[in-house]
């Protein structure tokens, strides 16, 4: 049976069993004032009047009493049908919206009417998960098509070589080769961060005790020599920073903020600085760089897979546009928040927030 079935039959049989109780409370109630048939005689001054016995009020009563139940019985069936009709059209809509996400419509939305109940509560959360999965999906479809564009690129340019060195065999094979070699080189990098990425989204990694203020002493000395090169000076300061995640991932996390703070600066005399704190139940991670004046507008793009700023597009060190994005992978992956800020005097600050470690956790 369906629900609504279900539903009608419940309120007819309520109604009906509240009729029989009703009826039978009429009926004890009458009883008491029908004479015993073993009473005695009428007196001289009675009226000879005969007194309905009980078997008259029966005759009398039991009709009246069975067209009720019948009424009752119709009206139960009639309105919980209609009851349980209204009652249930907030989940037919819900069913409805359902099957379209089903079947790939993502943009459809229930907006339920009226007060604020719980089925009012289940569409609105429903509302909320179709849009965030129809912003994921609009997301991830935008990642893969500039993936694609991205894997792409290198291929073609292998390609167009190989094609020039084939057309002309006088060509010195030593350019060619440095030239697939840079190439190739790039292919791999941007292979591998995009497999960071997923298994950053996927949370598939152990998770162990980790201090951010040694990742990032660790993140500083590897990249010294690059900072020494663009002429940054770098300054890593903090207290101990205790977190619970993925060592490789946290250490990437951090290297990655350090290395764009490092390439994204001034041309001369440019500065960074790494700072770790703790706060009331999480740790910050801070990479702060001088640089050139930003929008908080264009900044909050910046975490978009592939998107560098046109100021960026076109240096040495310009990465494969994925830096900013595997760092919110793997910050929202360990539970924290990423936020990136124009500062005021041009430049940029990333803050990095994650849970504290409990100890014993």
């Amino acid at each position: 049976m369906s629900v609504r079935l279900k539903l009608t039959l419940s309120y007819a049989g309520f109604l009906m069993l509240a009729g029989v109780l009703l009826l039978a409370t009429v009926w004890v109630f009458l009883l008491r004032y029908v004479p015993n048939p073993s009473g005695d005689a009428p007196g001289p001054r009675m009226p000879l009047l005969r007194s309905p016995s009980r078997d008259d009020l029966l005759a009398a009563f039991a009709p009246r009493a069975a067209q009720v139940l019948v009424f009752l019985l119709v009206f139960g069936l009639v309105g919980g049908w209609f009851l349980a009709g209204r009652m249930l059209t907030p989940l037919t809509r819900i069913a409805d919206a359902t099957r379209k996400a089903t079947n790939g419509s993502l943009s459809h939305r229930i907006r339920l009417p009226g007060r604020r109940d719980e089925f009012r509560e289940l569409a609105d959360a429903f509302d909320t998960m179709l849009a965030r999965l129809e912003a994921h999906v609009a997301e991830q479809q935008r990642f893969a098509a500039n993936a694609s564009h991205e894997l792409r690129t290198p291929l073609a340019i292998s390609q167009a070589l190989l094609d020039v060195a084939h057309k002309d065999p006088a060509r010195d094979p030593g350019e060619l080769v440095e030239r697939l070699r840079a190439v190739n080189s790039r292919a791999i990098n941007l292979t591998e961060a995009l497999l960071l990425l997923s298994r950053a989204d996927r949370r598939s990694f152990p998770r162990e005790h980790v201090d951010l203020s040694l990742l990032a002493e660790e993140a500083t000395e590897t990249l010294l020599p690059l900072a020494e090169q663009h002429g940054v000076s770098v300054e890593t300061i903090g207290d101990v920073a205790p977190a619970l995640g993925s060592p490789a991932l946290l250490l990437q996390l951090t290297t990655n903020l350090v290395h764009n703070a490092i390439v994204h600066n001034l041309p001369e005399h440019g500065a960074v600085w790494v700072t770790t704190s703790v706060r009331p139940g999480a740790v910050v991670l801070t990479v702060e760089n001088t640089g050139g004046t930003l929008t908080q507008e264009s900044v909050s793009t910046f975490v978009e897979p592939f998107q560098r700023g046109t100021e960026r597009a076109h240096t040495a060190h310009e990465g494969v546009g994925l830096g900013l994005a595997i760092a919110r992978s793997i910050t929202t992956a360990h539970d924290g928040t990423l936020t990136l800020t124009a500062r005021a005097g041009g430049g940029l600050r990333v803050a990095v927030r994650l849970p504290l470690a409990r100890r014993g956790a």
